[in-house]
């Protein structure tokens, strides 16, 4: 059947695209994309050398008309570099916090932009961040560090594809750098009991009971007062945590100002000043705002806990109830031995002057407890794990497992709920009574393992496998502790 033709003479209908070839020799298309603002059609203009460039680029736009992705008439190109300042000072900066700015700055001016910041952004492709992940990775960048710039990136460009300014997000298609993290392995019962007992006999032991006990979070239990522990009812407040932030420079020329400590000549082969030696200073280094006279916005900070989750209340035992009372009891002796060098802020672990403790010294009082207690090399943090393993151990529901850790995601519990020996020993032990047995027959009353545990180790799965990172080449399940 011969293709039917619009009649000669007659025109095209309202909206539709054209292509023709032009008096100078070029082909041009024209698109209609919308009504502009002042009621106008939004009609745009494509010149190219030849037809099929045109029906290319026409074909483009009609894409974006119909996906209702049409970029502003006249609205000026964004590049890479243009979005990605954008984005971290006028959209991310006002809404996180300062920390997690700090990252977003790192990974966007030190590593996005130089490597990716000329391109237009949507013609960004994924295997242009593959190629700088790879590159990063070759000049001896940390798996963690290129993991940091793929998230800044993803979470960046999901802004842009929110906002119209892209049609996918490339960092998501991109393969992300995989991340080796080492084993976390919870403190066993004998271990954790060996840490409470050498605990007793420190000052600022009871700082670690706590996070073996009530698994808080290391800027929680720093940032404890007394104001927000209950002694009689045994209940704690966690609504703030204290956090270190980083100095900034309030002089007019911060690059002359930390002169004096720039460093411009690395280190000899056989450096024995430095475990790792620092890097040499760039040349428009900017840093050492921590020597500035007019530094401002830095040192320990108070602010609030990290989700509405993590304001929480939770019990506290009998017997770190009664260890409690006795640091109160030392720290008033402290206090009045200190006089007026006593500076009040009501914190539950101070310094011998009342002033908050610092976290870098926080870390190295529990490398010396773990030393002390014989027990192996273990980070502060896997106390946290080991509190929230205790909590299944013990039976304790999900929903209030979720509500002592201050988790507000059941997913989140897969990086911290492990499965203990005694747990593997004994589900073995079921199934080899189950098979080898003479009967054979199902139990008919629950085994010794409680089954709401096997239940609970379900449901973490099930949450973890619907709230995965899509980025995740296997499935997450809940690791083993051999």
């Amino acid at each position: 059947m011969p293709r039917k033709k619009r009649l000669e003479g007659t025109r095209a209908p309202n909206g539709a695209s054209s292509i023709y070839l032009g008096k100078d020799g070029k082909w041009h298309g024209r698109v209609t994309m919308g009504v502009l603002d002042n009621g106008k059609p939004d009609r745009r203009h494509v010149e190219r050398a030849t037809e099929a460039e045109v029906i290319s680029k026409v074909r483009e736009l009609e894409r974006l008309r119909d996906s209702g992705k049409v970029p502003k008439a006249g609205a000026r190109t964004w590049t890479v570099e243009r979005w990605l300042i954008h984005w971290v000072e006028t959209i991310a900066a006002p809404s996180v916090r300062e920390n997690t700015l700090a990252g977003y700055r790192t990974a966007v001016y030190k590593h996005l932009i130089p490597g990716l910041g000329a391109h237009r952004l949507r013609k960004l492709e994924p295997e242009h961040l593959e190629k700088l992940y790879a590159k990063l990775a070759a000049r001896g960048a940390k798996p963690g560090t290129v993991h940091q710039v793929h998230r800044t990136a993803k979470t960046a460009f999901n802004v842009a594809l929110d906002r119209g300014r892209l049609d996918t997000n490339p960092a998501k298609l991109a393969k992300s750098p995989r991340l080796d993290e080492d084993e976390i392995v919870p403190l066993t019962a004998v271990e954790a009991k060996r840490v409470l007992a050498a605990a007793r006999g420190r000052r600022n032991g009871a700082r670690f009971v706590i996070a073996l006990a009530l698994g808080l979070r290391r800027g929680e239990a720093l940032g404890l007062k007394w104001s927000r522990i209950d002694l009689d009812a045994g209940l704690l407040r966690t609504p703030r945590q204290l956090q270190r932030h980083k100095w900034k420079h309030g002089c007019d020329d911060p690059h002359q100002c930390g002169a004096r400590l720039h460093k411009v000549t690395p280190c000899p082969d056989a450096c024995t000043r430095h475990a790792k030696c620092p890097p040499v200073c760039p040349p428009d280094c900017v840093r050492h705002a921590s020597s500035c006279p007019k530094r401002h916005g830095g040192g320990l900070r108070e602010v609030d806990v990290k989700s509405k989750a993590g304001r929480r209340t939770v019990g506290i035992p009998k017997p770190l109830l009664k260890l409690l009372r006795t640091h109160k009891a030392a720290q008033d002796e402290e206090r009045e031995f200190a006089g007026t060098e006593w500076q009040e802020g009501g914190w539950v672990f101070a310094q011998p002057t009342g002033r908050p403790l610092d976290p870098r010294a926080d870390h190295d009082e529990w490398k010396a407890l773990l030393a002390e207690a014989e027990v192996r090399d273990a980070r502060l943090h896997d106390a946290r794990h080991t509190a929230a393993t205790m909590l299944l151990v013990l039976k304790v529901p999900l929903p209030a497992i979720m509500e002592i850790m201050g988790w507000g995601d059941a997913a989140v519990a897969k990086r911290y709920v492990h499965v203990p020996d005694e747990v593997v020993t004994e589900i073995a032990g079921q199934v080899g009574d189950f098979l080898w047995s003479d009967t054979a027959k199902p139990p008919t009353t629950p085994p010794s393992t409680d089954a709401s545990l096997i239940d609970q180790l379900q449901r973490l799965l099930d949450a973890a496998k619907a709230s995965g990172d899509p980025d995740d080449e296997d499935p997450p399940v809940l690791r083993v502790v051999s």
